[in-house]
């Protein structure tokens, strides 16, 4: 799978976009019927999986968090299922955020370790059966939704409502992993973020086949004593432009911006420049959860930008607050029926 997004998919479709389309029909062809005819392994408690239509992040791992949150509510024991992409492991393996670096397990898992018991593996079905063997009962997915290899009892789909599905065309012309007539039929809940028009087309064809609809923003949490501070922020996500409208919102005088590619693993001269940079111009550095995790284990001056560094963090609030907990809900009566169909009661 494609993991960066090249900016061409973000804009209005043109040439290269149309020269790739017999690829893109091609790829288009070969996910459909993955998706299709995979056969789904069934786990022995609840799956949730948070994905998107698209390659590049709409705001999963905040979504996440947020299920762990209600999960935790109801007195269950969540545990966190990823790939661990970024990470150099390649077996299956519970994350440690004390002793684990993003190198080894990738930076999305170690920011959810802080919050629940994840593992990663790069086949679903052993991660999964790693968290039941550590106990829990019940597996949020980060990513995964197009895999044919786990069983899911509720997906919930990402959708940010400002970038959309990009150009709306398929890999490698565009950001789509699958025909959308073909990930709709597994759709069992789409979630718009933001207040965006870019959802809406999506929107409405999930309201027409029955699913459900929420609606959530991502909300800093604090300002990140930024406020009124002129800053330099920087950012190696899939959308470092929300990232830099949320320090502009968070009162912060926006002096200079660097957007890295996503799950950016900066060298030594991008740090130097960094560091100097904000000196030299007085300067806060202010960067996300994820570009920090990436930088708190490194050495010499990277540590030294991880020490300097403030952190907006942000946090997934649903326009119901209820929402996180009826679809872990209805995710325990799916598996139920599911399991009784097997005779597994």
């Amino acid at each position: 799978m494609v993991s960066e997004a090249p900016p061409f998919w973000w804009t209005k479709p043109d040439w290269r976009a149309w020269a790739l389309s017999p690829f893109s029909f091609l790829y288009g062809q070969i996910a459909g019927r993955r998706m299709a005819k995979g056969k789904r392994l069934s786990s022995p408690v609840p799956v949730v999986c948070v994905g998107n239509f698209t390659v590049g992040g709409a705001g999963k791992t905040p979504t996440v968090l947020a299920l762990v949150r209600a999960a935790c509510a109801q007195g269950l024991k969540p545990g966190i299922l990823s790939r661990g992409y970024g990470g150099s492991l390649d077996v299956t393996t519970v994350v440690d955020p004390e002793h684990h670096r993003s190198t080894d397990v990738g930076d999305e898992p170690l920011l959810l370790a802080r919050h629940a018991l994840t593992v990663i593996s790069r086949k679903r079905f052993a991660g999964a059966r790693r968290l039941v063997d550590e106990g829990v009962d019940l597996i949020i997915m980060d990513d995964g939704f197009q895999s044919a290899r786990l069983a899911v009892d509720f997906a919930l789909i990402v959708v940010d409502s400002v970038r959309g599905i990009g150009n709306g065309h398929l890999v490698p012309g565009g950001p789509v992993r699958a025909p959308i007539r073909v990930q709709m039929r597994y759709v069992d809940g789409l979630l718009k973020v933001g207040n965006g028009t870019a959802a809406d087309r999506l929107v409405r064809q999930a309201a027409r086949a029955g699913k459900p609809i929420y609606v959530a923003s991502l909300t800093p949490r604090g300002d990140a004593g930024i406020s009124g501070k002129r800053v330099l922020a920087f950012a190696g996500i899939a959308d470092p432009g929300k990232f830099f409208r949320t320090v502009e919102e968070l009162g912060a005088e926006l002096v200079e911006r660097r957007a890295l590619p996503d799950h950016h693993h900066m060298g030594e001269d991008e740090i130097d420049d960094l560091l100097d940079k904000a000196a030299a111009n007085d300067l806060e550095l202010v960067t996300t959860a994820k570009d920090f995790v990436r930088l708190r284990a490194g050495s010499g001056r990277a540590e030294e930008l991880a020490r300097k560094c403030k952190v907006v963090e942000v946090e997934m609030m649903f326009d119901d607050p209820n929402a996180p907990g009826k679809i872990i809900e209805r995710a325990i009566e799916v598996h139920r029926a599911r399991r009784l169909k097997e005779g597994r009661y």
